[in-house]
């Protein structure tokens, strides 16, 4: 594993992390808690030292957090000072008006619960999930700074914040001693958003940055190349990948750049993360799994290749169809 310094910290983050959205979860599984048993260790045997949790993942909401709360117990509490654990707060946890947004008062306790379900008396990162359009800027970085004081968090960082929300969150956390650390955007080969001035934004700023999603939810991987299996999320009922998500124009795209992979002598899941980090501007991409296998896989982007300029010429060409 290679380990990349985060802005102008002291800390240093895998290339590759570990995301625990969407296949942790289930409360009382057995057999979710053993696959993401497995998945854990390998990606710790394999050098990923960096594990993303936050307050909503499952399904249902915390249950990721319990069930990681539960391997970490198990099988990893002695080796807790060399993990990187980070959750947050942000998203809907609970009804009523302090189950959700960017208040003080929501941020503080959702962290407290997310501590109390993993067994931690603290976490390395802990972030403001999403900007609150109603509680003003200055109070949610407030309680972010006020968290690191007490103790309950190393480290302050947002996600989802578009550039100008994210210079004066990165601001005013300067401005109160606790500076941003790190922001994590979605960024792939299919959603570029961040090329339009948060990533200059970061770099001019020292903050670091971890990319969620950089494989599209699997789309930019083998899994679609010809069809929807029928064990895939995309064939399966209230996901966050529908049918419909997979078009003819999106297989015929990725099957070019499957081949433009093949040519490199890695898979398409393995350019695509590579693509996404080849500026340097990126710290760390931000995997899920559903299997070892795959995280296997992922990790062979440390193996990458540079890219020349007629391979990214053709990655242009095959995204513009």
């Amino acid at each position: 594993m290679t380990y990349v310094r985060c802005g102008r910290s002291g800390l240093k983050l895998p290339l590759v992390s570990l995301g625990l959205w969407h296949n942790f979860g289930g409360e009382g599984s057995g057999s979710v808690l053993e696959n993401g048993r497995h998945m854990i260790r390998r990606a710790f045997d394999l050098g990923i030292t960096h594990f993303d949790l936050a307050n909503n993942y499952g399904p249902p909401p915390g249950s990721a957090e319990s069930n990681f709360g539960k391997i970490l117990s198990e099988d990893f509490r002695p080796l807790r000072d060399e993990m990187i654990i980070s959750t947050k707060a942000g998203y809907l946890m609970w009804p009523g008006p302090y189950g959700e947004w960017g208040s003080k008062k929501y941020l503080v306790a959702s962290l407290d619960q997310s501590l109390r379900r993993m067994g931690l008396e603290y976490v390395d990162i802990f972030y403001s999930h999403r900007p609150d359009p109603e509680t003003p800027l200055e109070e949610t970085m407030a309680a972010l700074d006020l968290v690191v004081r007490q103790g309950k968090a190393l480290y302050a960082g947002i996600s989802n914040y578009k550039p100008p929300e994210a210079r004066k969150a990165i601001e005013i956390l300067r401005r109160l001693g606790t500076p941003c650390l790190i922001h994590q955007p979605s960024y792939s080969m299919l959603n570029r958003w961040v090329e339009e001035g948060l990533l200059d934004l970061l770099a001019e700023e020292g903050v670091g940055c971890i990319a969620f999603s950089p494989l599209a939810r699997g789309r930019l991987t083998d899994r679609y190349l010809q069809g929807i299996p029928a064990d895939s999320r995309a064939a399966g009922s209230g996901g966050f990948l529908k049918p419909e998500d997979i078009t003819e124009d999106l297989r015929a795209r990725l099957r070019r750049l499957d081949g433009i992979a093949r040519a490199r002598g890695q898979s398409l899941a393995q350019m695509a993360l590579a693509w996404v980090l080849r500026s340097g501007k990126v710290t760390s991409v931000l995997v899920g799994a559903s299997r070892v296998s795959q995280i296997d896989d992922c990790v062979g982007v440390t193996r990458s290749p540079p890219f020349t300029a007629e391979e990214l010429a053709a990655i242009e060409a095959a995204l513009a169809g």
